[in-house]
């Protein structure tokens, strides 16, 4: 079997007992990274063994991890906050699990951007993932894309990067569309800011964002 098992974002409090009980169960733990996720298997007095499991591995080690598991072993997948395979490594796993006809299950919990798109005020009735946009090939295509998109929109980004997408979107979507950023949600500092594209470049050129953002944006009106 292997265990898709999302873990808190922010407030370590956000985990479930489902969770925590199948961290504790399993043979092994895949992380994405093992220093992040000692963390909190400390803080839960979880003592099962760990293996890096990430973006810079996956393609290596998946159909490896795949005939363990469908040898008998139980594994649980993890990220470094929320759930795996949204923005984070273990599609790999899940469809080298899926073709050896081994079971996978994936437990309801953390996501990031289920609060911030929540949390934004904008028609939530449908939307759009985008996840991380490119940094360089393929951006403008994407933006103009997004530009003819009808349904709201979710798409994380750096702090670093923010201002500059931020004022990318205002010039192919116009600077009157609204929008509204997520910053450390469920962390000790979480705070969104709502307006349009243009009103959160300016608030964030004068008040550089940090920490973990998800950015939602107001779809093209007919």
């Amino acid at each position: 079997m292997l265990y898709i098992v999302p873990t808190p974002v922010g407030n370590l409090e956000d985990i479930t007992f489902r969770a925590l009980r199948l961290l504790k169960e399993v043979d092994l733990i895949l992380a994405e990274d093992t220093r992040t996720s000692s963390v909190l298997l400390k803080h839960f007095d979880i003592h099962t063994p760990l293996k890096s499991h990430h973006k810079f591995n996956e393609h290596e080690t998946s159909d490896d991890m795949a005939e363990r598991i469908a040898a008998g072993m139980t594994v649980a997948l993890i990220s470094d906050a929320g759930t795996p395979c949204i923005s984070d490594p273990g599609f790999m796993l899940v469809r080298a699990c899926v073709e050896r006809g081994v079971e996978v299950q994936c437990l309801p919990g953390a996501t990031a951007f289920v609060p911030a798109l929540v949390n934004s005020g904008l028609p939530n009735d449908r939307f759009y993932f985008e996840g991380f946009l490119p940094q360089k090939k393929g951006r403008q295509t994407r933006m103009k894309a997004l530009a003819e998109q009808a349904h709201t929109m979710i798409i994380y980004e750096s702090p670093f990067r923010l201002v500059k997408t931020l004022e990318q979107l205002a010039e192919y979507m116009g600077t009157d569309r609204r929008a509204s950023v997520s910053r450390e949600i469920s962390k000790l500092h979480e705070d969104t800011q709502r307006g349009t594209l243009a009103e959160l470049a300016t608030h964030y050129k004068q008040t550089p964002p940090k920490g973990e953002i998800v950015l939602i944006v107001e779809g093209k009106k007919e």
